[in-house]
């Protein structure tokens, strides 16, 4: 990718992510335009099988007062009253990578969606009709979303961002990583859950850096 931009490494049902969420607005509405966003996938919990026990239920749990005590994000603990739920998230991070196909603001824009949808509203997004729903508030069309979501490539290049995550040596979600574009010299701008007033300082030093740099160079 030419010019300055950020990695964002995530996952629709990784709740330190949902935290996240107004820190990756705030980007947005502080570089729109100037600082574009790639969005991957990282692979929390892909192709889960085990439906929840109430020891997980438990963890799960704790993570999310955490993640609330720490953001102010909203979350529906209804969800753990549900029974023989599966945690599986390829679903939700392979319908992230279809709208992804669309363009990159809109898969941002879907992201958000489904984290919402999630943990706010207490809806199912392991179900593709959910998915539909959601993609089709960002302007997709339902039938051609579905169609793509359940294809083979379309399950292929959701792994690939998982092996491109791992390669890359990320552990933990939300990352966020700084290209200058120029080189295959990256800064990791944020690893894991921090405020808004922390990561956007950090990122206007490291663009300050950047101009400073190519003055230098000129």
């Amino acid at each position: 990718m030419a010019g300055p931009h950020l990695f964002y490494i995530a996952d629709p049902m990784c709740s330190w992510c949902w935290g996240f969420s107004p820190v990756i607005r705030a980007i947005r509405q502080r570089y729109a335009g100037t600082l574009p966003i790639r969005l991957m996938m990282g692979g929390l919990r892909p192709q889960t099988t085990k439906s929840m026990d109430e020891a997980a239920k438990q963890k799960t749990r704790s993570h999310w007062e955490h993640v609330q005590a720490a953001s102010g994000q909203p979350f529906d603990f209804a969800f753990f009253e549900r029974e023989d739920f599966v945690y599986d998230t390829d679903p939700a991070a392979r319908a992230v990578v279809m709208v992804r196909r669309s363009g990159m603001e809109r898969a941002l824009d879907y992201l958000a969606l489904t984290q919402a949808a999630f943990y706010a509203d207490g809806r199912d997004v392991t179900d593709e009709a959910v998915l539909a729903d959601l993609a089709v508030q960002v302007g997709l069309d339902r039938g051609g979303f579905i169609e793509a979501f359940r294809s083979e490539d379309a399950k292929q290049e959701t792994w690939r961002d998982y092996g491109i995550s791992q390669q890359a040596g990320i552990t933990g979600f939300p990352t966020l990583i700084a290209g200058d574009g120029k080189s295959n010299q990256y800064v990791a701008v944020s690893q894991g859950y921090q405020p808004a007033d922390r990561v956007l300082p950090l990122i206007g030093m490291w663009l300050s850096k950047m101009i400073g740099s190519d003055e230098a160079a000129g």
